[in-house]
């Protein structure tokens, strides 16, 4: 068995293509077999997305793009992200890390601490939130 190698056509090919059958009003199977194409449904295909979204229409590639191109497009967003921001901007995210750290292992500390204290203490202010039933 022979695997089938995925031939993939220009847009210049494909408007080529629709204006040949359209100026000699061949049919889509008459103008595959003039063009050496297996697959007349191709043409149709062709046909359709260009009379729906122009030539662009045609350059769009189908399926899902391969993961190594996926995996280098991540990475270069995170790198041209952090290249973005400047020196200053990197250090006051840092120091607001920081403080959102320090804050955590204060309430930590004293959880540890008084753990009943400090949920009383938490559970009240839930509870002043929380809608109270009408009698």
């Amino acid at each position: 068995m022979k695997k089938k190698s995925k031939e993939t056509y220009s847009v210049q090919f494909k408007l080529d293509v629709l204006s040949f059958m359209k100026r000699t009003g061949s049919s889509e199977v008459d103008t595959a077999l003039h063009f050496g194409l297996t697959n007349p449904s191709m043409v149709a295909s062709w046909k359709k997305a260009y009379l729906e979204g122009g030539a662009e229409a045609l350059d769009r590639s189908k399926g899902r793009p391969s993961m190594s191109d996926k995996a280098k497009n991540n990475g270069n967003k995170k790198i041209t992200k952090e290249k973005e921001l400047s020196y200053e901007q990197k250090l006051e995210r840092d120091n607001e890390l920081l403080r959102l750290e320090v804050e955590y292992l204060k309430k930590l500390r004293a959880f540890q601490m008084d753990p009943e204290g400090y949920l009383e203490k938490h559970q009240q202010r839930y509870h002043s939130n929380s809608k109270k039933p009408s009698n």
